[in-house]
């Protein structure tokens, strides 16, 4: 046929007619490793100053990145806070207003709790805020009810407040601060409660059983090793129940 003669006894797409030795079809070429890391290596050194020079590049990059990883240690505490220095998770020491310097994370890391706030809990009542005024308060039972040292029940709701006198203390020593000054100025509340008589309590010795509950508090938390200072406690009610205040009133009245 007239394409054996023209094409050297090639077919007409190029391949051999016959089925010798490298006439038959041949697999996909396996693609050549060093070839392509020879290119991934020329894609580095175009993106690098300097091009041929490119690991010098790359160390002044490297370089830039630890100066501006070291140049993140440095902090300010604020006023009115205390820095609490951690390395790998551990404290160290504290720090005083101004500008600090630490490891950097995640070697370092720098807490800045408020030591000079004044922060309040409500015992025996909630309102808004959590504060101090009991206007529109609602009673909490559970807490304000307590007995006397003659037996008699008492409805009382105060205030704590408290402020941090060691930071580290008070992050890493009791896991719920707030709750345990809570749970810990209620029962010293109680002891002392326990001791005195329904009349003192609710007339004469007010003043006395703030004074005496706050100095059982703060013993308690420094055995907590908490890291708070109790700064007051205020006694808002010390009534009898309502159940029974109308007859209480009109015994004192007789009186």
């Amino acid at each position: 046929m007239a394409w054996n003669s023209q094409g050297g006894g090639q077919g007409p797409w190029g391949g051999g007619g016959g089925n010798g030795g490298d006439g038959g079809p041949k697999g996909p070429t396996p693609p050549d490793i060093e070839e392509i890391l020879r290119r991934i290596q020329d894609k580095l050194k175009s993106f690098l100053p300097g091009g041929a020079g490119g690991m010098r590049g790359l160390i002044l990059i490297v370089i830039a990145v630890v100066v501006l990883w070291g140049a993140s240690g440095f902090y300010r505490v604020d006023p009115g806070q205390q820095g609490v220095e951690l390395l790998f998770g551990k404290f160290v020491k504290h720090t005083t207003p101004g500008l600090n310097y630490w490891f950097p994370a995640p070697i370092g890391e720098v807490l800045k709790p408020n030591v000079e706030r004044t922060n309040t809990i409500t015992i025996g009542f909630r309102g808004l805020g959590e504060g101090s005024r009991r206007s529109g308060a609602r009673d909490v039972p559970l807490e304000s009810l307590m007995l006397t040292g003659d037996q008699n029940i008492i409805d009382i709701d105060f205030v704590v407040q408290w402020r941090i006198k060691d930071a580290a203390a008070f992050l890493f020593n009791i896991r719920d601060p707030e709750a345990t000054i809570k749970i810990a100025a209620e029962s010293a509340m109680r002891e002392i409660i326990g001791q005195m008589g329904l009349e003192d309590a609710t007339t004469g010795k007010r003043q006395q059983v703030q004074q005496k509950s706050r100095a059982l508090l703060q013993k308690i938390l420094d055995d907590y090793g908490a890291g708070v200072s109790i700064a007051e406690v205020q006694l808002q009610k010390a009534d009898p129940p309502d159940e029974v205040i109308d007859a209480f009133h009109d015994v004192q009245r007789a009186r």
